[in-house]
């Protein structure tokens, strides 16, 4: 097979795909007779064929995988009008701390955010696949330790940890804390969520007492989300 059919093989096997495609699945289009040397070569022609299109092609922590620009997005969410899954901000700022605090304890959570972390705000988040046990700490009563999942990076469109947004460096902000919840606006966004403000007893959705929070409001807000 010519590297011109092979391009044509893999650009329609990643159009057809439901889901991201590993290396594995890609050298199985060949019968390992083709190199992942030149199908990465062969996927960076396809990517730089899409300059200037609708579409591009990623990659991503479980693979690779054509989607739409995000530029986008507005046009296309008129296709599909539902409303996102609602997350409460008590489960947003949970998240964010084990993103870039990992591996954390339910305990080193509550000791950032101040609050009781609620059984169904882990149910919640384990569910949607963003994170996992990934062991458990040495200690009375063995807690289990938290981390994100490639699911996590796949719904963010990242390949990797590091190209999480960036905290503030050293010295630039006095509460480690404050700066975990200054991304979950870009967390928010990326997402595409839908937050849900606390409810008028006191409690929001997931069962977090919300009186007095040690941290402020996001600052930013998803204007047009859609189901991530």
């Amino acid at each position: 097979m010519n590297t011109a059919e092979a391009k044509r093989v893999l650009e329609a096997a990643l159009l057809c795909a439901q889901v991201p495609l590993p290396m594995r699945d890609l050298r199985a289009l060949f019968d390992d007779q083709v190199g992942p040397d030149t199908i990465a070569h062969l996927l960076g022609e396809l990517a730089h064929d899409c300059e200037g299109r609708g579409v591009e092609l990623v990659t991503l922590a479980t693979g690779w995988r054509y989607q739409s620009r995000p530029e986008l997005r507005p046009w296309l969410d008129r296709l599909h009008p539902e409303k996102p899954p609602r997350y409460s901000r008590a489960a947003l700022e949970t998240l964010a701390i084990i993103a870039y605090r990992q591996p954390v304890t339910r305990g080193d959570i509550e000791d950032i955010r101040g609050v009781t972390v609620s059984s169904q705000i882990v149910k919640q988040l384990e569910d949607r696949g963003w994170i996992e046990s990934l062991g458990h700490r040495d200690g009375p009563g063995r807690p289990s330790l938290y981390g994100t999942t490639r699911q996590f990076l796949d719904d963010l469109g990242l390949e990797r940890l590091d190209q999480l947004p960036a905290l503030s460096a050293p010295g630039e902000s006095t509460a480690p804390e404050a700066d975990l919840l200054d991304q979950l606006g870009e967390l928010q966004a990326s997402l595409e969520l839908d937050v849900q403000a606390p409810g008028a007893d006191g409690v929001d959705a997931a069962g977090d007492t919300t009186t007095s929070p040690p941290f402020s409001d996001p600052t930013t807000q998803a204007s047009n989300p859609a189901a991530a």
